[in-house]
């Protein structure tokens, strides 16, 4: 094809697909950054009409990576399901916006998401307005289960994040029994680990399990350890619930990582083997973050949504449990402000649900963008609305360990009182069984005294001591 564009008698011509993409990406600081933005506005409408007159078949046959370069381009290609295209295979990008404004059969979408690429979905993103990534995601609900269900229509769950900068076992389960009290944690009790001793983080995931076991709280647990990590782990016999790790969406930027393919094929048979789960066997837990290829300088001039929109390519290969896009964490410099960070955390929601993962989004912000926690709320909202499967918890929504603004138990509550969301229904059924809610899913008065004979039956946990 030839990629060209005329706009007020000015010729606009694009080298290739991938061209076309990052110049019709809307504004963002990490493709300036990588010199592959829109040098103009005009230009960038330019792009999108190019983009928006382009054929979907077009992606089949137009590697934006190439094929014998990259493995998540052979993972892109090989899974393709031809049968599930055909509904969508004879329109353009355009024509593929207008289809998924109009459906109104979420069976539809599910059905269609194997005959999607990632590019594909990150190109129709591209022609949309913020109003209707929301309305396209929300018509689209993602069913995952572990010893919970997680993804039903008018459901939010809540990962509980108790970090602490030393991995004091004290401190964190101060913060798990904070978060239980609110009645967060049925996505998951998530610890990021300050260290990478595997005696710290087996003494973490002995304490959790035993959290979960002695209260029969219907949810997972997971230290997010490298991968390796939990490998050896396994190996040694920890109580591993989900297999975390951080991807992105070349090889080569995975690699960087210490990550292949072939050593998640590996963690994933380990833990299914272990046979944790109640109610499903979905225990990946992946996280990802637009601007992670180009930081580890391996995007290949690809622009950082649709290199974000290809790691989803790997994490559906693992039908994970959760899948949680940090939006701003990574910085200014991939996501300069407010703005950016909203659209970005929007655009990953719909491009995740559309190829079929249980998005969750870690609604933040580091102190040094240009961003608050105004411009948190407002993308708290619109991603409710639009069907997020969960969100974060994180006491006073300051994470202490990795320096960063995140959202809160508080904001959890804010927005199921707004928008008439429950819990996880296994998890909202033992949140009434121990008193800390009520028929309605609200917080009782003096429910924290009605956990103490829970958090009495936990006084050999060893939580005194030190790491």
């Amino acid at each position: 094809m030839r990629y060209r564009c005329t706009l007020s008698d000015r010729v606009f011509e694009f080298r290739d697909l991938k061209h076309v993409l990052a110049a019709a990406s809307p504004a963002r600081s990490g493709d300036h950054l990588a010199g592959i933005s829109a040098a103009s506005a005009q230009e960038r409408m330019a792009a999108r009409h190019v983009l928006a007159d382009t054929p979907l078949k077009q992606f089949l046959q137009e590697a934006v990576i190439p094929y014998e370069a990259d493995d998540i381009t052979r993972l892109i290609i090989d899974s393709h399901d031809a049968i599930a295209f055909a509904p969508v295979s004879h329109l353009t990008v355009g024509g593929f916006r207008e289809w998924l404004l109009a459906c109104e059969d979420g069976e539809s979408l599910r059905s269609l998401a194997p005959g999607l690429t990632p590019e594909m979905v990150a190109a129709v993103s591209k022609l949309m307005r913020n109003q209707d990534l929301i309305a396209v995601a929300r018509k689209r609900n993602v069913v995952t289960r572990f010893r919970n269900t997680l993804g039903l229509a008018g459901r939010l769950a809540v990962r509980l994040q108790p970090n602490h900068p030393i991995d004091d076992p004290r401190g964190i389960a101060a913060s798990i029994l904070d978060g239980l009290m609110y009645g967060a944690g049925d996505a998951v009790i998530g610890v990021n680990p300050a260290s990478d001793s595997l005696p710290v983080l087996g003494r973490l995931l002995s304490m959790m399990d035993e959290l979960i076991t002695r209260l029969k709280i219907p949810t997972q647990s997971c230290v997010l350890t490298h991968v390796t990590n939990t490998l050896q782990l396994l190996e040694q016999g920890a109580p591993v619930d989900l297999v975390f790790q951080s991807i992105a969406g070349t090889e080569k930027a995975n690699r960087s990582f210490g990550l292949g393919i072939e050593l998640l094929d590996e963690a994933h048979a380990a833990a299914r083997a272990q046979g944790r789960g109640t109610l499903g066997e979905n225990l990946m837990y992946f996280e990802t973050g637009q601007g992670s290829a180009l930081s580890a300088d391996a995007h290949f001039g690809v622009d950082q949504q649709t290199c974000e929109a290809r790691a989803y390519a790997l994490a559906r290969r693992y039908e994970p449990l959760l899948v949680n896009t940090v939006v701003g964490f990574i910085g200014p410099e991939y996501l300069f402000d407010g703005k950016q960070i909203i659209r970005a955390g929007l655009e990953d929601h719909f491009c995740g649900k559309l190829l079929g993962l249980p998005m969750g989004c870690d609604i933040c912000y580091t102190n040094h963008a240009e961003a608050d926690q105004d411009d948190m709320d407002g993308l708290m909202v619109q991603l409710g609305v639009a069907g997020l499967n969960f969100m974060m918890g994180v006491p006073g929504a300051d994470d202490i360990m990795l320096n960063y603004q995140s959202t809160s138990f508080h904001d959890a509550l804010f927005l199921r009182d707004v928008l008439g969301l429950s819990r996880a229904p296994e998890f909202e059924a033992w949140l009434q069984r121990m008193g800390i809610t009520d028929g309605h899913g609200r917080l009782r008065d003096g429910s924290a005294a009605r956990l103490q004979s829970g958090i009495g039956a936990l006084s050999a946990l060893g939580w005194e001591a030190q790491p």
